[in-house]
Formats: C-alpha cells, sequence, structure tokens
C-alpha cells in the first residue's frame, strides 16, 4: 500500500531525495528545489524590460508579474522543482573549427538534434506522475521553455548553478550545456541551497562576444545578440550587425565555447539530442539551396523549423555575404535574388554586394 499524501510529507526531506533519484532515472543530471520568492530576480527582469534590452521579444513583458510570481501562473504553488538535462554533443573543438571555416554553416549546439521542449516536458511529467504514484494527487504543472517562467534564476535558487556573467546557467560539475524544466507545484518542499558565483575575475564570455551583447556583467542586449538576430529577430538584421555575425545561421554558443567551466562537461546520452541532417558540418552554399518543402522535412522535429523558410534563408545569405569570395557563392546568391520575399531579396542583394566588392580585391585564384 502506498503511503498518504499527508504521511509521505510527514518527512519532506526523504521525499526530496527519492525526487532526485527518480529524476537521474529519467536522464535528469541536476533536480534542485526552491521555494517561490524572487522579489530580487524580479527587480532585476522589470529593470532589463525598462532599458529595451529584450527587443521585439514581447511576450518578455506581456504577463507582468505572473513571471516572476509563481504563484499567480499556477496558484496553490508554494514549492518549484528544477531540473536540468544535458545536451552537449561532445567534441568540444568541432564548435570553434566550425567557426574558423567560413563556408561552413555553425548551428548552436543545442538545436543540432530534436527539439528539447517536448523531450524535456514529458520527462517532467513522468517524473511527476512518479510523484503522485507514491503520495497520491497532488497539484502540479510542468514547464520547459512553454510559459511565463523566470527558469534560470528558479535553477540558481534551487541549487542548480549560478548565472554567469554571460547569463546562462553554469554548475560546477557540468558546465552550462544544459536545458532547464521546472514543476510547479502544491508540495511543501524543503528549498536547497542557492548556488554561489564561481565566475570570479573571469570575462571570457564577455571578451569574445562578437557583437558586444553582454554590455555588463549578466546583462545582455538581446538587441545585439546574435542568437536574437537569428532566431528572434522577424525582420532585418541591422546592416552594421551583418558582418560580425560571420557564418552563425542560427544562434550562438561563442560565450559557451570559452567558458573555463565547460572543460568539464561530458556528452549527453541522450540520442535525441545528437547531430541530425549533417548539421554540424554543413555548407553553407547546400543549406541555401534548400527549398521550402526540403526545410520543412529536413527540420522536422527540431527547433529550427520555428525560423520559416524565408528567415533560414536570410541568414544563411548573411553568412554568404560573410564568407570568402567565390563564384559558387556568387551564383548561389544571384539565383536568390528574385526570391518572393522582400526580406530574403534586401539580404541577398546585401550578400552579393559584399562578395563582388571582396572579389574585387581577391587574389586572381579566388575562385579555383
Amino acid at each position: 500500500m502506498k503511503p498518504s499524501r499527508s504521511s509521505a510529507l510527514d518527512d519532506p526531506a526523504r521525499l526530496a531525495e527519492q525526487i532526485r533519484a527518480w529524476g537521474r532515472e529519467l536522464g535528469f543530471q541536476r533536480i534542485g528545489f526552491t521555494d517561490t520568492d524572487l522579489s530580487e530576480a524580479e527587480r532585476e527582469h522589470f529593470a532589463w524590460l525598462a532599458k529595451n534590452h529584450h527587443g521585439e521579444m514581447d511576450y518578455m513583458a506581456r504577463h507582468g508579474t505572473k513571471r516572476t510570481r509563481p504563484a499567480e501562473l499556477v496558484p496553490g504553488t508554494v514549492s518549484v522543482i528544477s531540473a536540468a538535462m544535458n545536451y552537449y554533443p561532445g567534441r568540444e573543438r568541432e564548435g570553434q573549427d566550425l567557426l574558423a571555416d567560413p563556408e561552413r554553416a555553425f548551428v548552436s549546439r543545442y538545436a543540432l538534434g530534436r527539439d528539447y521542449h517536448k523531450l524535456v516536458r514529458k520527462r517532467l511529467q513522468r517524473l511527476a506522475r512518479r510523484i503522485e504514484e507514491e503520495i497520491g494527487p497532488f497539484g502540479y504543472r510542468v514547464f520547459c521553455d512553454s510559459a511565463p517562467v523566470l527558469e534560470k534564476p528558479l535553477a540558481e535558487k534551487a541549487g542548480l548553478g549560478w548565472r554567469g556573467k554571460h547569463s546562462n546557467l553554469i554548475d560546477r560539475e557540468h558546465g552550462s550545456w544544459f536545458f532547464l524544466g521546472e514543476i510547479y507545484t502544491d508540495l511543501p518542499l524543503p528549498p536547497d541551497t542557492p548556488a554561489r558565483d564561481h565566475c570570479g575575475t573571469c570575462t571570457a564570455c564577455i571578451d569574445i562576444c562578437p557583437t558586444r551583447a553582454i554590455v555588463a556583467p549578466g546583462d545582455v542586449d538581446a538587441r545585439l545578440c546574435i542568437s536574437y538576430l537569428t532566431i528572434e529577430l522577424h525582420g532585418s538584421i541591422p546592416e552594421a550587425l551583418r558582418p560580425l555575425m560571420g557564418n552563425r545561421i542560427y544562434g550562438c554558443d561563442d560565450c559557451q565555447l570559452v567558458c573555463p567551466w565547460n572543460r568539464f562537461a561530458t556528452p549527453t546520452p541522450e540520442a535525441d539530442f545528437l547531430p541530425r541532417h549533417g548539421l554540424d558540418s554543413a555548407r553553407l552554399v547546400d543549406l541555401f539551396a534548400w527549398e521550402e518543402a526540403e526545410f520543412l522535412q529536413k527540420t522536422e522535429g527540431s527547433p529550427i523549423r520555428r525560423l520559416g523558410h524565408v528567415r533560414w534563408l536570410r541568414n544563411l545569405a548573411v553568412a554568404l555575404g560573410n564568407a570568402p569570395p567565390s563564384a559558387e557563392i556568387r551564383t548561389a546568391l544571384e539565383a536568390r535574388l528574385s526570391h518572393p520575399s522582400p526580406l530574403v531579396r534586401e539580404h541577398v542583394a546585401w550578400a552579393l554586394a559584399r562578395q563582388n566588392a571582396a572579389g574585387l580585391t581577391a587574389p586572381r585564384d579566388a575562385d579555383t
């Protein structure tokens, strides 16, 4: 006979340890617990919004204090179970090697495999059901980038890591290559000790940022961030920032690639997070040749699909404009000059002008 909820909660610390163990069985590297007080993070969040550092991400302001006060989003919430799942594909040199090869596409490591949202939510749902099997019905709701939730401050309070100067969460044992998910619950679970900051005087992430988007430690101006420009921005990419984007066509991992704590990262055991369709080594011109049907087919189940074909071509055009001059690239760009989308045409014309200008000063054998 399973214990009742009331008897199981006679020893909430024991239940918390059981939840951690069940979480590990389900593939989470870390499970932590916190209360719902995000008052300090709320001040930081609204100060960030006031500076308009969220750019066009209106959803970051749309829900008011529901994002910073869990009980407003899910009434009855008294505790948050925070979970971390590793997505690191390994072969850390490959990310840096790709950035050094301007004819190949760089895709953020988190997007090389299947979309993490559904996978993490399903695992959290299974964890919640396992708790329910043990104690009976309880109030809960699971999240993974799927609602107004301050994931990083919650994870920091739950002891899963600290927010680095790049604003990502860092764990001393696993680095920063992991997804976060939460279970909001009415269970009075004992909170863990918040993680301490171990960045010290290191500024590697600030120094490496191609567009200087990290305007202060922990403060990222999204309007300058390549991840924002390639994923969140729906319109034209500012011309001044295009040359700084290099060959990054979906996201940017520079700040993580140089973080000293990521030397402790280990490859993910999740096959679904491993690279698909050769996206970890694809040539820019080959990806630019995808028509919409091929784009939809090859990005099925991938977070990249949210871009849509038009923004996919926009991003690739910028990368091709930044590549060394070649006849193959110019031919590929010329084929898209009459694309139905004004957004694509604009970025293709810019890229072609860059190619032509670079070609005038390139060595004679640049196209060979």
